[in-house]
Formats: C-alpha cells, sequence, structure tokens
C-alpha cells in the first residue's frame, strides 16, 4: 500500500512526523479516512480517536482534542490543542479529570461559560478514557444520561 507523509503538531510538541498508510479522523461532518493520493480537503476535528495505520502496518490510536486536519499534495497535517497515543496515557489521571469535569459541571449549572469549559474537560477526559481502554463508552454515550 501507498504510504504519505503525516504530522500530528500540538502547541506543546510534534506527536507524529512520519510515514503512514491510513488515518480515520473524527471530524465535525463524520469520519473520514485519508489514504495516499487524497485530494486537498480540510475539515474541523471533534475530540476523538485518531488511528493511524502505520507504515508497516500496525494501527495505532491517539486521543485528539478538538482541532484541524488538513491534505495538501505533500502531506497531512493534524494540528490539535491536545494530541497523546494511547499507552502514553495515564488512566487514573484521566479519570480523575473525568470526575472533577462532573464536579465542575455539576457546581456550574446557572453559569454557561463555566458550564461550557467542565463540558470540554468531560470530553477530553472521556476520549482519553476511551482511546486507552479504560472508557465508559462513547462521548455521545455519557453526554445523554
Amino acid at each position: 500500500m501507498n504510504t504519505f507523509r503525516l504530522m500530528i503538531i500540538t502547541p506543546d510538541r510534534t506527536l507524529f512526523d512520519g510515514q503512514v498508510q491510513e488515518v480515520i479522523a473524527r471530524t465535525t461532518e463524520g469520519d473520514v479516512g485519508i489514504l495516499a493520493g487524497h485530494i486537498r480537503y480540510a475539515a474541523l476535528l471533534k475530540t476523538g480517536a485518531l488511528t493511524v495505520k502505520m507504515e508497516n502496518g500496525e494501527f495505532r490510536k491517539a486521543a485528539v482534542a478538538a482541532g484541524v486536519i488538513k491534505v495538501s499534495d505533500d502531506r497531512t497535517t493534524v494540528m490539535s490543542s491536545a494530541a497523546e497515543w494511547a499507552e502514553e496515557i495515564d488512566p487514573d489521571w484521566a479519570e480523575r479529570s473525568r470526575q472533577d469535569a462532573l464536579a465542575k459541571i455539576e457546581a456550574a449549572k446557572d453559569e454557561p461559560d463555566r458550564l461550557e469549559r467542565a463540558n470540554l474537560k468531560l470530553q477530553r477526559a472521556l476520549n482519553r478514557l476511551s482511546v486507552s481502554g479504560h472508557g465508559l463508552g462513547t462521548i455521545e454515550t455519557h453526554q445523554k444520561k
């Protein structure tokens, strides 16, 4: 299978810069798969999993906060405020973050700005738990409860 260059960039670091066979990302319009030779494309990313088929055929997952994916002629770039490989995630820390977000949601019921920030924190925590294999279901399932 043909490969292409993928860069995953956050404000703190470059998580990945190398050749891959495929990328599957969750955009605001649904999931998108990118293969070598994909047309130029840009989309907003939702907080979710980014699945990468590496050059050697191995699949890796990363937890990605909201951001942007851009496909150009020479590379695909994922820019996100936060991204980490599944094996880098500390599930205990992510669980504490989830519990803290739930407490903040409860405390901020009448304050829309605080409530929105708390919900974003909850989404990131649930995404980390899900990608690390310690999840409680999808973000959407949790929000419906």
